[in-house]
């Protein structure tokens, strides 16, 4: 008898080792690199079933730039063209001077925008990574774009000082219709040397 149970008991942890052994080998977890970046590199951000390549959807909304939504068992994903050019007064810019204190102000276009979005806001993110709220709109204020897929904004003038050399992100974000959070859309540095 005990040696029946013996048997059962290899037989039963063979397949059990097996099963994994085979699971195993059918997925693989993948390394996603953004054009080809290693400072841009998703460690397990995929991963490969059967010959197909299948990437989480929090990598395509982070680092693609484009907005995911799920909806009804499926993932939808809309990719806006979306442009930003900082100004102060007449004069473009993408770089300041260490300790810099600029008045400037944004203008934003987005093209192809084929989902509806609830609320909308830009955001200064110095060296260190700390957000500074610019501008925030809601659907229903008189400047909202309800219902558009191509509008052009151009937030107000701030003032900011630029206190630290480094790279300073200017980041564009939209709240999807129906969804509770906001996904970054563009982003522009801004250097401070």
């Amino acid at each position: 008898m005990k040696v029946r149970k013996l048997i059962v008991l290899v037989a039963t942890l063979t397949l059990m080792w097996g099963s994994v052994a085979y699971a195993d080998s059918v997925s693989q977890k993948l390394r996603v690199l953004i054009n080809n970046k290693k400072s841009e590199e998703v460690a397990d951000g995929g991963i490969l079933v059967d010959n197909k390549v299948y990437i989480s959807s929090q990598v395509i909304s982070d680092k693609l730039q484009a907005i995911v939504v799920k909806d009804d068992g499926k993932a939808i994903v809309y990719k806006p063209n979306v442009h930003m050019v900082t100004s102060s007064g007449p004069t473009i810019f993408a770089d300041v001077q260490k300790n810099d204190k600029f008045k400037f102000n944004t203008f934003i276009q987005v093209d192809s925008l084929k989902t509806d979005i609830s609320a909308l806001k830009l955001a200064i993110a110095n060296p260190y990574g700390e957000e500074t709220l610019i501008e925030q709109r809601r659907s229903g204020d008189s400047d909202f774009p309800n219902g558009k897929n191509d509008f052009w904004i151009t937030i107000k003038d701030i003032s900011y000082n630029f206190d630290s050399v480094g790279a300073y992100t200017l980041r564009f974000y939209v709240k999807p219709a129906g969804e509770s959070s906001f996904q970054v859309v563009s982003e522009k540095t801004i250097n401070s040397k």
